[in-house]
């Protein structure tokens, strides 16, 4: 039979002193010597008595554990993106639980349900695509859960949110076809009810007329982000009398899609037409033939200064006014 752990208890009882000594005397507490803190030390170490963690986090009522909501964790933005949070969860001595939402929205709120249950100091998350209702942030404000969002935020007030500022990058991918003459240049963006899809369109347009090329709604169309959805979209542009020459894509991982259909219909990439995406995974450098560029969106700095936030507020008895972090997007180009 498996021995039960070691007790306060039983170590008072070996040393024929009080419980309240012993753990004074293990938590190093000045009204003990140090004669009765070396023993008390020396027989818990003899019987392998470990600190009861539960009574610990609930005396200081927290658990030292943190939530993290990602749409996936395959994708190489959200990969960069927990390996710097874990960086800042370990230099705070506390322990990260995944959840990936996997763009269901049923899912995330589930996880979300199940991080408070457990009782987790705060959460850090990136919506999900499909999320719309967004009753969860008043539920976990109630129950004094601090949320931070960061990459993909939603469009409300009140909350503390890390993310890109998309337009920058598009600004830089629109005048880099525009100095080598693209006229007509299209933007293949994604689901319609998405923020992160609503910044690229008015990023997108605002570039244009900043280029003096004039705005064609014929040139925009959507994907569900799927592998299906971004052919389809790509489809639609390719049938056009005037097909573009230049297109700007919601992510890398259309571009890939995209780029494969295109050389199937017998179009060469960067001669017969040129890409530029967001995200900037790091696959484009095995590829012998990248896009024309990928705009930078900084995973590893949205997350940490997302994770700084949220540790910032765990445990804080002051009311902060919630803040918005932004980071500028910058184009890398490819060779």
């Amino acid at each position: 039979m498996k021995k039960k752990p070691a007790t306060i208890k039983e170590i008072a009882r070996k040393l024929k002193i009080s419980a309240s000594t012993v753990s004074r005397a293990l938590n190093d507490h000045p009204s003990i010597g140090l004669v009765t803190t070396m023993r008390v030390k020396k027989m818990a170490q003899e019987l392998h008595y470990e600190p009861n963690q539960t009574a610990i986090f609930f005396k200081q009522r927290r658990t030292f554990t943190i939530g993290v909501i990602l749409p996936s964790l395959s994708e190489p933005f959200f990969s960069s993106a927990i390996s710097e949070i874990e960086n800042v969860a370990a230099e705070q001595n506390y322990t990260v639980l995944m959840g990936q939402s996997h763009d269901d929205a049923e899912r995330e709120l589930q996880i979300i349900h199940t991080f408070k249950k457990h009782r987790v100091d705060g959460i850090l998350m990136s919506l999900g695509k499909n999320t719309e209702d967004l009753g969860f942030v008043n539920m976990l404000k109630e129950s004094e859960v601090p949320i931070v969002f960061f990459d993909c935020v939603p469009k409300i007030e009140g909350v503390n949110k890390v993310y890109s500022d998309l337009s920058s990058g598009m600004r830089e991918a629109i005048q880099s076809f525009a100095s080598i003459g693209h006229k007509n240049i299209a933007l293949i963006n994604g689901p319609e009810n998405l923020l992160a899809s609503q910044e690229r369109a008015a990023a997108y347009r605002q570039a244009l007329l900043k280029e003096n090329l004039s705005f064609d709604e014929k040139y925009v169309v959507n994907t569900d982000l799927t592998e299906n959805g971004n052919i389809e979209a790509m489809e639609k542009l390719l049938l056009l009398p005037d097909r573009p020459s230049a297109i700007v894509s919601f992510n890398d991982f259309v571009t890939l899609d995209v780029i494969k259909h295109v050389r199937q219909k017998g179009l060469v990439q960067k001669r017969d037409i040129f890409f530029i995406s967001y995200a900037n995974y790091p696959l484009w450098k095995y590829m012998e033939n990248p896009p024309m560029g990928s705009i930078e969106q900084y995973p590893d700095r949205q997350a940490r200064r997302a994770a700084e936030m949220l540790f910032s507020q765990i445990g804080s008895t002051e009311d902060t006014k919630p803040q918005a972090v932004v980071f500028e997007s910058k184009l890398e180009l490819k060779n």
